[in-house]
């Protein structure tokens, strides 16, 4: 054995030569594996003696994709077509050996090769729509003419890896290998190819799986439709319809060289940076600053949760998805038992839809413990308390679990806005206690905000933030403040939104400015679906607000067919004349003058107060860094993936734009809008929130 360069070495086995790819830990297309790759078959090229390539990689991947770490850097050779060229171009037989994940550039490597093999649990995709990207090195060129259009289409607008016995099925793998011996199976299926004198099989050659779609535009036009909803307001699904229809129209090298000049160009957009920036950013937040890989955790294999509500029911479902015994208390039997068949039909809904079959629902099913005994979460490692968000209540609930929960069990609350500490407090363990603040509903939402009290032990906090990405979560750490980071930013668009339909303009206004601008649902749409009476009480209210008007009316949202929208027998909004009237009524009862206001001062007014609670949020280091905020809002309130977030957003709009617009709205309207010292500082200095 050989070594090319640091990462790669050539073996020669009888007439076969091995290019190994090792470079931890994922094998990623960078400079020194592209090179591994082209000297590694040229130097097999060059040897006489060999009759055919294959090219594997060591530890747990095969190439799992490009080194996005150099996207946006100058390119250094060997450039990635360069490579491919060689390894489609050698003149002896390539064959790559496939094991864990070929993704992306990986995955196509794997496609300009002449053979594939794969062990049984392999999986291939191209994610890069993911990264707002389409495949930049033949994927959408090679893998058409391999499982035709739609497949192909299916593939990369999915951005979803898919198993090694598909791509056997669909004609993608020549050859599957016995599962942890792929090396020797990759041998046997070379030393056969010598044997049968195999020809070179490029897949640029191809052109039956295309013919169907040929001079059928139609084929586009209605994956087109299909994925319109999906991908609102992302730009590279298009050109990567685009690219795969160029596949079916255009000569090869054609194809490739305009896959190429989009993949540039959409590397360039801020839509692709921002979705780039959120892939770090995720696996940056669970990275606690003063917790090093020393801290030890504690084992979770058993879960207590206390209340069999909504939030409740969802939460539970999260650990018995993940194969972890729930014991889910409640007050009385009948709000036990609703709430135990809500999460079977929750999961029976799931296997409706083919996700899981009725098998794993009564698995799932057959981990939960309902009980009316308290005193049966004795033996939980993690006690979750979801209950009514209402201080007295929770710390009633603490004190008890307390006298009850054995020593160095976590107690976690999931409060949305209320004092950890305060509820710790409650505790004779209060380095045991922390928040879990899941967002709804509780077993779909990705979110999980990790709230660290004042006297959480680093051993607790550990503990949770490896478990979140155990039970599907993304687990961001954040600090004691009311509302921690999403609510609290929350407060702000909620408050310029109710004072905006004061001032002139009309809820479905905001609601369509906020959608247009790609969050899921405007802020009086949502009030609607979750109910306008939430924390309202009829025998307190008084008037003082037009939500209380509202719901005084009746009008308490979609369950009553009225809130701030009318809604017919489907649910379908249509803007009321009448809600427009009490606005209007209760804006003059208040001396509000009402005026026209723009879309342009609706999107200011909602988003620039958020953005400067979230550098406060940093100043007081109630979060680690800015992409934890960017986090919070995109996995737990829908913000849009290729915006970054808020705080990536006013990097993009300009801090010092961001600063004077605010500076602008607090001379108008009042200090609700003056700038956080540190929005301030960063604008000064023409820095930004994700390079401060």
């Amino acid at each position: 054995m050989a070594a090319i360069n640091s990462v790669a070495d050539l073996a020669i086995d009888g007439e076969i030569a091995v290019v190994t790819i090792d470079s931890p830990p994922v094998n990623a297309l960078s400079q020194a594996v592209r090179d591994g790759l082209k000297r590694g078959v040229e130097a097999a090229e060059a040897n006489g003696a060999v009759k055919a390539v294959v090219i594997i990689c060591g530890g747990r991947t095969f190439i799992a994709g490009a080194d996005i770490s150099e996207f946006g850097k100058p390119p250094a050779a060997p450039y990635l077509p360069d490579v491919l060229d060689r390894i489609e171009n050698a003149s002896k037989p390539v064959i790559a050996a496939v094991h864990g994940t070929a993704l992306g550039g990986g995955f196509e490597v794997a496609l300009t090769a002449h053979y594939r093999i794969a062990v049984p649990s392999a999986k291939c995709g191209l994610p890069e729509i993911k990264l707002g990207l389409i495949p930049g090195a033949g994927g959408t060129q090679r893998l058409p003419r391999l499982v035709g259009v739609e497949k192909a289409l299916d593939v990369i607008l999915s951005g979803t890896p898919f198993g090694a016995r598909e791509a056997k099925e669909w004609g993608v793998v020549d050859e599957l290998a016995e599962e942890g011996n792929l090396r020797e199976s990759a041998l046997a299926f070379a030393r056969r190819l010598i044997a049968e004198k195999a020809p070179l099989r490029k897949v640029r050659d191809r052109s039956d799986k295309l013919e169907p779609a040929r001079g059928h535009p139609e084929i586009f036009e209605a994956i087109r439709k299909a994925n319109a909803r999906k991908f609102r307001g992302f730009e590279a699904w298009e050109k990567a319809i685009e690219s795969v229809k160029n596949a079916v129209d255009l000569p090869f090298d054609e194809g490739i060289v305009k896959e190429r000049q989009m993949f540039m160009a959409l590397l360039q957009t801020t839509q692709s940076k921002a979705q780039r920036h959120v892939f770090f950013a995720e696996r940056q937040a669970a990275k606690v600053a003063d917790i090093g890989p020393d801290v030890p955790t504690k084992p979770i294999r058993s879960v207590g949760v206390i209340g069999a509500g909504t939030m409740g029911g969802g939460i539970a479902m999260n650990f018995l998805s993940a194969g972890i015994p729930v014991t889910i208390v409640e007050t009385s039997k009948e709000a036990l038992d609703r709430g135990v068949s809500v999460m079977r039909r929750n999961y029976e809904a799931t296997a409706k839809k083919g996700r899981l079959t009725m098998k794993e629902v009564d698995e799932r099913m057959g981990r939960l413990k309902p009980t009316l005994d308290f005193g049966a979460l004795a033996e939980a490692d993690l006690v979750i308390e979801a209950v009514f968000e209402n201080m007295d209540i929770k710390k009633k609930v603490f004190e008890r679990l307390d006298s009850i929960a054995k020593p160095g069990a976590i107690l976690a609350s999931n409060t949305s806005y209320l004092d950890i500490d305060d509820i710790a407090s409650m505790t004779k363990r209060p380095e045991d206690v922390l928040g879990m603040h899941f967002f709804s509903p509780a077993n779909v939402m990705r979110l999980l905000e990790i709230v660290r009290g004042a006297k959480t032990s680093k051993s607790v906090l550990a503990t949770i933030a490896a478990l979140a990405p155990k039970i599907g979560k993304v687990g961001v750490v954040v600090g004691v403040c009311h509302g921690f980071v999403g609510n609290r930013m929350l407060a702000q668009r909620q408050r310029e939104a109710m004072k905006l339909i004061l001032e002139g303009a009309t809820p479905w206004a905001v609601d369509r400015v906020l959608t247009a601008f790609g969050m899921p649902m405007g802020p009086f749409a949502m009030s609607d679906l979750a109910g306008l009476d939430i924390g309202w009480s009829a025998e307190t209210s008084k008037r003082a607000s037009i939500r209380d008007i509202l719901c005084e009316e009746g009008r308490r949202g979609q369950k009553t067919g009225a809130g701030f929208y009318d809604y017919d027998e489907a649910r379908t909004p249509k803007p009321s004349a009448h809600v427009e009237a009490i606005i209007r009524d209760f804006a003059k009862s208040k001396g509000v003058a009402q005026r026209t206001i723009g879309d342009a001062e609706i999107l200011e007014r909602c988003i620039y107060p958020m953005i400067n609670e979230g550098a406060k949020i940093l100043e007081e280091g109630k979060a680690q860094r800015a992409s934890d905020i960017d986090i919070v809002w995109i996995y737990g309130y829908g913000w849009p993936v290729y915006r970054g977030g808020p705080m990536f957003y006013a990097d993009t709009v300009g801090l010092r734009n961001v600063l004077a617009k605010l500076k602008e709205f607090q001379a108008k309207f009042g200090d609700d809008f003056k700038p956080a010292a540190l929005l301030e500082k960063l604008a000064a200095e023409g820095a930004a929130f994700s390079k401060p």
